[in-house]
């Protein structure tokens, strides 16, 4: 028997906050710190600690600079980021698509 798509998933991925992270970041080269912490609903303290995580993993390189005088964060998702996401949604929607959730 094929396991079921679900042992599959990347379960630092899978975590709504990052599933998030890495969802915004699919959609643009790079995200400003606070636009992506706005935008997700979420402290500055839990995008912090997520985005440390996913940048631990490879995932998203953190980039640090300044805007005039004022400090600024942004957030790019890798190649290695890119590849997990897009595995992972492929795995969610062979979950979705098939009745069963298994393997057509």
């Amino acid at each position: 028997m094929t396991a079921h798509p679900r042992a599959r998933l990347d379960d630092l991925v899978h975590q709504p906050v990052r599933f998030s992270i890495l969802a915004g970041l699919a959609q643009a080269d790079e995200l400003e710190f606070r636009f992506l912490r706005d935008t997700l609903q979420i402290s500055d303290s839990v995008l912090s600690r997520q985005a440390s995580t996913l940048e631990q993993a490879g995932y998203i390189a953190i980039r640090k600079g300044h805007v005039g005088k004022w400090p600024r964060t942004w957030l790019e998702l890798t190649s290695a980021g890119r590849a997990a996401f897009d595995r992972h949604l492929a795995t969610l929607r062979e979950i979705v698509e098939s009745p069963t959730g298994t393997p057509t």
